[in-house]
């Protein structure tokens, strides 16, 4: 079988984890190893009055009751928000540190209040419930009245409830444009706040190595080079004293690239000991103390010349980050003002995001973070406008289709090449748009109301610089140490799947280590689908440089002039003669302990880095409902989507991605909605019981094709393919309902489209018919 760059490989991880032999955070375990248990607020917002552990610390098998003030007697600093925009001297905005545990007060359900350590986990949790403390109640806020006038303030420290605000775009300008509009689209919705609910919870181990007393701290980290220099900096000790691991890690989404005070904690918590200690969260702790993704509200409006075609673009979103910054709370403002171009030719946009406090828990990344709800505004907005101006959805879109590339878009970016009508056309044929009046019909026989919705988008990837290393043992198999991280995207067979083409080897020769901050000089980690992008041109330069150093070597062991040699399928062989050494051959001479010329050194290794510069994956998704009228109840029936992400480097992984970001789109489309009581603050969906997780049988058909157009800005041609699914579909989804809810005149329905909206629609449409 085929194992290059672009085969079908099936991963090679997968059997580990299909029989049970991944290794996870919360599968290791240490002699004398103690357990963790962290004390929560049941309230949003209170302030602590006192808190008396003397039951707690008396009950069997405790070793430590660790409050707020114990940090700051012990030199904790806060964990800082580093992804905080540069803002104009003398703003009156807020940046604070997030404690490690609350000393003051409390600012959402879940929140830090002590950490308990014993002998074994359920004395753990039974000493935490005998802690007293003393509230002081406040009054909570939630995102709809936190910018009002006279609202809580979440910080006291800070004169509102405004974190920072964001602008792009040239206010006059887009009034001068909406001023000789022919037609005004406006549009308010809600994205919901939204839970990442990762396969395996977040879990933090930490102990002391005695023999040279550095720290180790395992964590199920997306970033663990991250997670090292932050939290050796909130403990005041020297990165180099700190390892930090993150071994098999069960999914991310960007919520496990945050850093979290249960890291710092564990660390604090072992080194007081002087014995390892384990925290894992339970669902519920997940759910209440993650950070969570999406939650904003957006007032939007696309003023549209005659014909149909866009002249500008307004929008104000208020984002809801919580009651701490997140480490990396400045990245969904920042993507709500840069994404709503999409695949359209918008000259002028101007975009206002104000990131808002509120009695709720941190926001951070989670899987396009700040982009699905963009694409979502920007197609909601312009299947409005088509319906309002009475233009064929798909013809509205394809006269405001960016045709030229490099397109420079009103957001700063610029794309460098694209073929998004192709892209759509492949997926209307694909979906047979054509034929979906007698596929309504048939549906209509059966009592049910179908409908069809069309979603095009287009995402930023890509982002900062990787670095990764490749070394060859002296019997030429190879090493990779990668400064990305896989925790669901299979590495391990895709980039074995290119350097084993790179270099000829076989793909059992070829082995990858990751997540070890002393296995490598420095690595970024996996987000914002830069893996490839950044990481993998990084392999190429890195598998570049194995081959130049193994034309020095073989230029000596064969007598000739480096230029004489040419490198193919593992043998470096003189050019028109069938002189050659294999790359297993060098790499062992390499290693020989006399007798090498100095300049070439000792063994065969190669180092690569690559900027990961910006690349833009695109598509389309045509998605079908059948709805039942009496109780709202929608069903997607059928998914199509078409996309470009560029060189594919392996099509099974690209379909999981694409499976995988389809599914999350779709919770978030019909099921998903972190819901906070606005009077309260309290978590209302604090378990599976209430967060509605979408299941297999919620799935729809899909088919799915690739239309790959190669960018020139990294080495690979690749562009990226792991948020497809979460900006496509749910816009094509709701298309689809409104689509089916066009008899009772609905233009839209709230987010996620449950069956009581649903129903709510249509009767609130049949009653006004009734009058």
């Amino acid at each position: 079988m085929n194992s290059g760059i672009g085969d079908p490989v099936r991963r090679v991880e997968d059997e580990r984890f299909l029989t049970g032999r991944g290794r996870y955070v919360d599968d290791m375990a240490l002699p004398r190893m103690a357990y963790a248990c962290v004390l929560r607020s049941p309230h949003a917002h209170a302030r602590i009055v006192s808190i008396d552990k003397t039951a707690a610390a008396a009950s069997p098998g405790v070793l430590a009751v660790l409050t707020g003030e114990d940090a700051i007697r012990d030199g904790l600093g806060g964990l800082p928000c580093q992804a905080f925009p540069a803002l104009p001297a003398g703003s009156r905005f807020y940046r604070p540190l997030q404690p490690v545990l609350a000393a003051d007060k409390v600012r959402h359900v879940g929140d830090r209040v002590a950490l308990v350590v014993a002998e074994k986990l359920m004395q753990a949790k039974d000493a935490a419930e005998r802690i007293e403390v003393e509230y002081e109640m406040l009054p909570a806020v939630m995102l709809a009245d936190a910018l009002a006038p006279g609202a809580p303030n979440v910080w006291d420290q800070a004169q509102t409830n405004l974190a920072f605000q964001l602008e792009r775009g040239d206010a006059k300008a887009i009034a001068q444009a909406f001023g000789r509009a022919a037609h005004v689209t406006k549009l308010e919705l809600r994205y919901p706040r939204a839970a990442s609910n990762a396969m395996e919870p977040r879990s933090a181990l930490a102990y002391r190595d005695p023999l040279d007393g550095r720290y180790t701290l395992c964590s199920s980290s997306q970033c663990p080079w991250h997670v090292r220099d932050i939290v050796a900096a909130v403990l005041g000790i020297a990165p180099l004293s700190l390892r930090v691991i993150a071994p098999d890690v069960g999914g991310g989404f960007g919520t496990k690239a945050m850093i979290y005070p249960e890291e710092v904690m564990t660390l604090w918590a072992a080194r007081r000991l002087e014995r390892p200690v384990k925290w894992t969260a339970e669902r519920s702790e997940s759910i209440a103390s993650d950070t969570h993704g999406r939650d904003q509200i957006t007032q939007a409006e696309l003023a549209l010349a005659a014909d149909g075609r866009i002249l500008a673009l307004r929008v104000a979103v208020a984002i809801n980050v919580g009651g701490y910054l997140s480490t990396s709370a400045g990245v969904p403002p920042h993507n709500a003002t840069i994404s709503y171009t999409s695949t359209y030719d918008v000259p002028l946009i101007h975009a206002v995001a104000r990131a808002t406090f509120t009695n709720t828990a941190p926001l951070g990344p989670y899987r396009g973070s700040g982009k699905p709800e963009a694409s979502f505004v920007i197609e909601r907005l312009i299947d409005k406008a088509a319906r309002e101006m009475d233009i064929d959805l798909v013809e509205m879109r394809r006269r405001n289709l960016i045709r030229t590339f490099p397109y420079s878009s009103a957001s700063g970016y610029v794309y460098d090449c694209g073929e998004f009508e192709q892209v759509l056309d492949k997926t209307l044929a694909l979906a047979d748009w054509s034929g979906f009046a007698a596929r309504r019909a048939q549906s209509e026989r059966a009592g049910l109301r179908r409908g069809i919705g069309l979603a095009l988008h287009c995402q930023r990837a890509g982002n900062q610089s990787e670095r990764m290393e490749i070394r060859v043992t002296p019997a030429g198999s190879v090493a990779l140490h990668v400064g990305t991280h896989s925790h669901g995207q299979g590495h391990e067979t895709v980039f074995a799947q290119m350097v084993s083409q790179w270099l000829g080897l076989a793909l059992d020769q070829v082995k990858l280590f990751q997540g070890d901050t002393d296995k490598l000089l420095y690595g970024r980690g996996t987000f914002a689908q830069r893996s490839m992008i950044a990481g993998g041109s990084a392999l190429k330069v890195a598998a570049d440089d194995v081959v130049k150093k193994g034309k020095r070597f073989a230029a000596w062991m064969l007598e000739v002039s480096e230029l004489d040699i040419e490198f193919v399928k593992g043998v470096f062989r003189v050019q028109g003669t069938d002189r050659q050494v294999t790359l297993a051959e060098v790499a062992q001479k390499s290693y020989q302990g006399v007798g090498l010329p100095p300049e070439l050194g000792v063994g065969l290794d190669g180092v690569g880095s690559h900027p990961g510069p910006n690349t833009f994956p695109n598509g389309c998704m045509i998605c079908e409902v059948e709805l039942e009228p009496d109780t709202g109840k929608v069903r997607v029936v059928a998914l199509c989507a078409v996309d470009d992400a560029g060189v594919v480097m392996n099509p099974l992984t690209l379909d999981g991605q694409l499976h995988g970001s389809i599914a999350q789109g779709l919770g978030e489309a019909l099921l998903e909605e972190l819901v906070y009581e606005r009077e309260t603050g309290q978590l209302l969906t604090g378990s599976f019981m209430d967060y509605g997780m979408p299941r297999a049988s919620d799935m729809p058909p899909i088919r799915s094709e690739v239309h790959a157009v190669p960018t020139k800005s990294n080495p690979l041609g690749v562009k990226g393919g792991a948020e497809a699914g979460n900006a496509g579909a749910p816009p094509a989804i709701v298309h689809a309902i409104l689509d089916a809810l066009t008899p009772w005149g609905a233009t839209d329905v709230p987010l996620p489209a449950t069956p009581e909206q649903i129903w709510r629609a249509i009767t609130r449409q049949e009653r006004r018919r009734a009058h």
